[in-house]
């Protein structure tokens, strides 16, 4: 199937793009007018707070350029995922980067202008001009930022050399992904294999033992040939990270990155402290993993393998949108009614081809639209997760736009998880409820448990390195690859149980951080861990309440960026500056755990 030419496939398996521009030609006429359009932006300079429509003026102006340029990139984005190999389609996507550069550039000025402005005078020029309340949230944003915005000549100078402040990941990315050689094992059945990270991500999860632990091994050593190197593009990026925090005058680059949300300290640090208190439940977890391996020392290499038998369950698409309909109907007939919209009217590219790029996601940008989803549909049970995970981002993303003015229809990346994860339980739900085979039960419980592990413990485990490694860049300490691979270790070998004897773990893994991209982001994927914590709780909340549960969370779908993100889930009946959400988790995984070791 994936070799299947994209002519090849049925139309009602391929999204369709015309709702977004007729053709690429009428993309390049808006392109075109768009980068004309952007130059206008200089008539506010020194202007932006003359009045209270001249304020409106410019947030209307800087709006709709936002929303154009979102529309065109989608636009250009998707065609190239269509097929990765069009360098035609790859130019739009270069073409509308380029463009949002230049009006980054071009409105350096906005950040000071806008930070002169008094709380007063925003209030009154609000009052004077209703439609501003809007912009009520980017705001309060300025104003809680006053103290961290520079001159008009700094901001220039910052935005300039920002620039630059990817050459460490775009490094990152050319040498792992493309130059980097790989080395070639040979497996049980004779075949010579190149270990580039498809083929590792494929043989980590055999089902031989021999062939995960030859790749697993032959894999870290070749990363390891080259642990100088990625320690270099780690600390440059954590040297801009902290010269960014120092000089726009944070505490430190966690401070700098959780201020735009406005998420206090207390929830990275709160995640990490109580992963730590319950790493007994994921040692349970491990251990059990262990038991249905068969082996007799549990290692790293094995935490991939699948471990039990996979299921000879196998869906069309047709049954996977029933199973997802069946699912999502504690949600109701409204957001029903929309997925089947999303099925029908082509919202989804969903067959694998010839070209076409790997994984799924879900892309809301085009605020006018509506939401796309990109995936690779097989027909085994996990695709159809993928289906129901991809559909809670896009009904997120649809609830919003409906739901808000264009200026805070984004919802944040902190809650961009829990629409997703949510789904995921109400579809595992289901299942539970519907499977009587004691095999398949065992299957969908660890695949259930190998969330836990994946989502919430070893997100928790990068977050936790993130932390101390930005932390010696603070304090000026010399960072090497050799230093960050004894750290990761040391934080590696404490998660997994291994002075207990729970799981072993080489010391080639060491270098297991150099393989992580997320490194690369500033503080992102402590983000998966409170998405998922809060996902748990809430599809317990909405399955064991009332209709007015239900609502209190469709209320947080369509609430896109109108609040922070904590108040956001705290009105949807989740405290995340609490320790219940965590523990309501742990507890499912708990029960989850003593299901399987019952069925055992």
């Amino acid at each position: 199937m994936a070799q299947t030419d994209r002519k090849d496939i049925d139309e009602k398996y391929k999204w369709n793009l015309s709702d977004l521009y007729s053709s690429k030609d009428v993309w390049a006429e808006h392109k075109k007018s768009l980068a004309e359009k952007i130059k206008e932006v200089s008539r506010f300079k020194g202007h932006i707070a003359d009045s209270a429509i001249a304020l409106l003026d410019f947030f209307t102006f800087d709006s709709n350029i936002e929303k154009e340029m979102a529309r065109l990139s989608i636009y250009a984005s998707l065609l190239s995922d269509q097929d990765v190999n069009n360098a035609e389609n790859l130019a739009l996507v270069k073409e509308i980067e380029s463009l949002s550069i230049d009006y980054v550039q071009l409105t350096h000025f906005v950040r000071p202008e806008l930070s002169a402005i008094s709380a007063d005078t925003y209030a009154a020029f609000t009052a004077q001009q209703p439609s501003l309340a809007q912009y009520s949230m980017a705001i309060d944003r300025i104003l809680r930022g006053k103290e961290h915005t520079l001159s008009d000549v700094e901001e220039e100078l910052l935005s300039k050399v920002s620039m630059l402040g990817n050459t460490p990941y775009s490094t990152f990315s050319v040498f792992s992904d493309a130059e980097m050689p790989f080395p070639t094992i040979t497996t049980s059945d004779g075949q010579q294999v190149v270990l580039d990270h498809s083929a590792f991500a494929r043989l980590r999860a055999s089902e031989v033992r021999d062939d995960r632990q030859k790749a697993f091994y032959a894999f870290w050593e070749n990363y390891r040939k080259f642990e100088g190197t990625f320690g270099e593009l780690t600390d440059g990026n954590l040297r801009r990270k902290v010269f960014a925090a120092q000089v726009r005058k944070y505490p430190s680059a966690l401070d700098s990155a959780l201020s735009y949300n406005n998420i206090p300290r207390g929830v990275y640090t709160s995640l990490i402290d109580n992963v730590n208190k319950n790493l007994d439940t994921f040692h349970r977890y491990l251990r059990l993993k262990k038991r249905l391996l068969g082996v007799d020392r549990l290692e790293y290499a094995d935490v991939y393998a699948p471990a039990v038998a996979k299921s000879d369950l196998h869906f069309t698409y047709e049954e996977a949108q029933q199973m997802v309909i069946e699912a999502l109907a504690p949600l109701g007939t409204q957001y029903v009614d929309v997925v089947r919209r999303a099925f029908r009217e082509r919202w989804i590219d969903v067959m694998p081809c010839k070209g076409k790029a790997t994984g799924a996601y879900s892309n809301g940008a085009a605020y006018d639209v509506h939401p796309y989803i990109l995936m690779n549909f097989d027909g085994l049970y996990d695709h159809v997760g993928t289906l129901i995970h991809e559909l809670g981002h896009t009904m997120h993303s649809y609830l919003s736009n409906a739901s808000q003015p264009f200026p805070t229809c984004d919802y944040s990346i902190f809650v961009a998880e829990v629409a997703s994860t949510f789904n995921e339980a109400l579809l595992d739900n289901m299942m539970l409820r519907r499977l009587t085979d004691r095999n398949n039960r065992i299957e969908l419980i660890m695949n259930m448990l190998d969330g836990f592990k994946g989502t919430l413990f070893r997100q928790a485990q990068f977050a936790e390195f993130q932390l101390r490694m930005t932390e010696m860049a603070e304090r000026s300490e010399p960072i090497t690859g050799q230093k960050l691979s004894a750290l990761y270790g040391e934080i590696l070998r404490r998660y997994y149980g291994h002075d207990s004897g729970v799981c072993y773990i080489d010391p080639v893994v060491d270098i297991e951080w150099a393989f992580i991209p997320h490194f690369y982001m500033g503080f992102y994927v402590y983000q998966y861990s409170t998405s998922f914590v809060a996902s748990q709780a809430l599809s317990e909340i909405v399955l064991q309440g009332s209709d007015a549960e239900r609502n209190r969370y469709l209320n947080f779908l369509s609430a896109g960026d109108s609040k922070y993100p904590i108040d956001e889930l705290r009105d949807a009946g989740v405290d995340m500056l609490s320790d219940q959400p965590f523990n309501k988790a742990i507890s499912k995984m708990n029960n989850l755990i003593d299901q399987l070791e019952s069925l055992l």
